[in-house]
């Protein structure tokens, strides 16, 4: 597999961080989960449960090995080292200076372990007024322009439903992590990687950046129309709704045509983009009374037909029903208990494909096999677990 004889060393939780090495694990990586006592990674107690096993959990950790340790401890901190010291790349998702204070910083584990990598991801980063303040997804979604872009523009901004700024904070770390490891494989040093929930969403300001910075004008929020080009969004047909996507002027032709409205390509008032949008509401209505006279099936074979892009807007349901997206779901054996069904793999390799190899961890579960490759026995195994360093 494409990461296959890396370790990792893996001190988040939550979301942001367990998705970063998540990604790693799929790919091959050996990621070691290194939880807190007493109860571990928050989110093993959260979300839908069944079982006594939380779903949420069992998705973002896949493929890892649980253990436990007391870094608090000077025993756990002394584990740790030697930990560090079997590991190509430690992720965390601490506040800025958490490691520093237990005096397991970025410079005393390059010590350690001179090719190490260390990655990093917090809500803003490691300088700047706000490098101490917690954060969470909605905040970050707040601060970063990226609310302000959601929603209609009579409407207060609105959140994604989704904890997006964690997500790509996790993809971004996952990237630059394998990035470092293929600098080291050239150059044999290693690197500090580091990522923030609100920087992420910013770099996906996209469009709406590119205009501010070219006009000075913040574009206003434009619901399911699309602030720069139309017509664009939800159209109603005679049994439901679609999704229309015709950017640009060749989309935009074919569209009409498959609506019979081939009259509009002469009409001066849709002869480009900036003019469609101007004069979008009149634009808008004449493409939805010609949608409401037929049936979503009808409007969505047609358009396809034509090379329009659309498609049904899908519950969360109806998306693990559709056979185009059956491999997104997969189902993975867990001891003691029935199958979990999670989300599969986005990513492909034509020869080495993201595969389950382990379930998600029980809570220290492999406390044996990871200190026992650091020589501890299980009687001192025992002892540490009874001191509440393990």
């Amino acid at each position: 597999m494409p990461l296959s004889g890396f370790t990792i060393l893996d001190l988040s939780r939550v979301i942001s961080g367990p998705f970063c090495t998540m990604l790693l694990a799929d790919m091959g990586a050996e990621v070691i989960k290194l939880e807190t006592l007493p109860d571990g990674d928050p989110i093993r107690g959260q979300g839908a449960m069944r079982e006594g096993l939380s779903y949420y959990f069992a998705t973002f950790n896949r493929n890892k090995k649980s253990i436990t340790l007391n870094l608090k401890e000077a025993e756990g901190r002394k584990l740790f080292e030697k930990l560090v010291l079997r590991s190509d790349v430690v992720v965390d998702n601490f506040r800025p200076g958490v490691l520093d204070r237990l005096g397991l910083g970025r410079e005393r584990l390059r010590q350690l372990r001179p090719g190490l990598i260390c990655a990093s991801i917090s809500g803003f980063g490691e300088s700047g007024p706000y490098r101490d303040r917690p954060a969470f997804d909605f905040i970050a979604q707040a601060m970063s322009g990226f609310m302000s872009m959601n929603g209609r523009e009579t409407d207060p901004p609105l959140r994604s439903g989704l904890p997006v700024s964690d997500l790509i904070a996790g993809l971004y770390a996952a990237l630059g992590i394998t990035a470092a490891l293929l600098r080291r494989e050239r150059t044999g040093h290693g690197d500090i990687v580091s990522t923030t929930l609100t920087n992420g969403l910013i770099s996906f300001l996209s469009y709406a950046a590119s205009h501010y910075f070219a006009t000075g004008e913040v574009l206003p929020r434009s619901g399911n129309d699309h602030p720069i080009t139309a017509p664009y969004g939800l159209f109603n047909t005679s049994d439901g709704a679609i999704a229309i996507a015709p950017a640009g002027d060749e989309f935009f032709t074919r569209l009409m045509r498959a609506l019979d409205m081939t009259d509009v390509l002469n009409d001066p008032r849709f002869a480009n983009g900036q003019d469609r949008v101007k004069h979008r509401e009149i634009l808008n209505a004449r493409v939805a009374e010609r949608m409401s006279l037929y049936g979503n099936a009808y409007w969505i074979e047609k358009l396809n037909g034509a090379g329009v892009p659309c498609g049904p807007v899908y519950s969360v349901e109806e998306v693990f029903s559709d056979p185009q997206f059956a491999d997104m779901a997969i189902e993975v054996p867990h001891p003691d208990r029935a199958p979990v069904r999670m989300l599969g793999f986005p990513l492909r390799f034509s020869e080495a494909q993201c595969r389950i190899r382990l379930p998600s961890p029980r809570l220290g579960e492999h406390n044996e096999e990871i200190y026992g490759s650091l020589g501890i026995s299980r009687d001192e195994i025992e002892a540490l677990r009874l001191r509440k360093v393990l």
